[in-house]
């Protein structure tokens, strides 16, 4: 599975332990940055080549980190095809992949713990898109929204 990364300055450390912790595990990990500790870079900047890459499908899933994770959940939903949901606790994890096709995991380096958020990592790698009927039937109602609103 391809997995791309990025994070503001305020998920930085986070996001640099979970790019060594994926590639241990074997995955195939596209940094999208930061590259280094800005403390003044903003959310969006980061967010946007992540939030691309999964719309053209150079990525199979994205895990964004700033603060809280509201921010990049904020701008990353505004990209078409991307599913992102700020994520506290393992069950919304695989969840929201399973019921709701989730292909962007949103945490908060700076609210919850490294632990918690490698536990919140692992229930999103592991988990898959259900597919059936009730489950597509409301993502194809998403998806209508995308295409009805895109300007």
């Amino acid at each position: 599975m391809k997995i791309g990364i990025a994070a503001d300055h305020a998920g930085y450390e986070q996001k640099q332990k979970l790019v060594q912790q994926l590639t241990d595990m074997g995955y195939d990990i596209t940094d999208y940055g930061a590259n280094t500790y800005e403390p003044t870079d903003d959310y969006p900047d980061v967010i946007i080549p992540l939030g691309m890459a999964l719309l053209h499908k150079e990525v199979d899933r994205g895990i964004a980190v700033c603060g809280s994770g509201v921010g990049v959940s904020v701008a990353a939903n505004k990209i078409p095809g991307v599913r992102a949901a700020l994520i506290t606790e393992s069950y919304s994890a695989h969840q929201g992949v399973e019921h709701d096709d989730m292909n962007l995991l949103c945490v908060g380096g700076r609210v919850i713990g490294p632990m918690l958020i490698w536990e919140i990592v692992q229930a999103f790698l592991n988990a898959k898109y259900d597919g059936g009927e009730r489950f597509q039937r409301r993502l194809n109602k998403v998806i209508a929204l995308e295409k009805q609103f895109k300007s």
